[in-house]
């Protein structure tokens, strides 16, 4: 009895995996959404564009992928391709010593900041808050990908946010350190953020 509802999950194994129509057609509809993700990570055209192109391949190589998982798993390789050619390294740097983009942001009353501020900040400081905040990938996905721990992908946060506001200390809708787990569901908006003066 067992075997026919076998049969019926696994029976159409070719037409559970994306082909290359599949990613093709994500690649037409994402083809700008994919390279605004390489230029934020790489913060360089020239780089975001190898990357780009090293993903188009890997995606045109690939046989295996769930239909269903063919988008993300595309946002993926785009990060992968990135993360080996740029080679983020966490730092051992405190806020004080982190450069100042307080003029680069937005005059807006939402409180967004510029891209030039995002990409202004450190190469890990800037995979994380790309992949943890704009992406939503969760922080232990951003681990793995970044080859880091995670102690390191909340400290690179909180400095991204602390470097991105220009002040020495936030509060993040009232949570000093949020939980490693809940990193990637925190929406952080600058009416979010408050500083906690010396």
């Amino acid at each position: 009895m067992a075997e026919p509802a076998h049969t019926q999950v696994f029976g159409n194994g070719e037409n559970q995996y994306a082909t290359r129509e599949d990613f093709r057609r994500i690649l037409d509809e994402d083809l700008s959404r994919l390279y605004q993700l390489s230029f934020l990570l790489t913060a360089d055209h020239q780089k975001a564009e190898r990357c780009l192109v090293a993903s188009i391949q890997d995606c045109a190589n690939e046989n295996r992928v769930f239909r269903e998982w063919a988008r993300p798993w595309t946002k993926r390789v785009v990060a992968e391709n990135a993360i080996r050619e740029l080679k983020p390294r966490p730092s051992r740097s405190n806020s004080s010593s982190l450069p100042s983009l307080r003029n680069q942001q937005s005059s807006s009353p939402t409180g967004h900041f510029t891209a030039d501020a995002l990409l202004g900040l450190a190469d890990f400081e800037r995979f994380v808050l790309v992949l943890c905040v704009l992406e939503r990938y969760r922080a232990n996905d951003c681990t793995l990908l970044l080859g880091c721990s995670a102690s390191q992908v909340r400290e690179a946060w909180t400095r991204a946010i602390e470097t991105l506001a220009g002040i020495d200390q936030v509060v993040v809708s009232n949570k000093v350190s949020p939980p490693i787990r809940d990193l990637a569901n925190v929406p952080v908006t600058r009416n979010d953020i408050r500083v906690i003066p010396d």
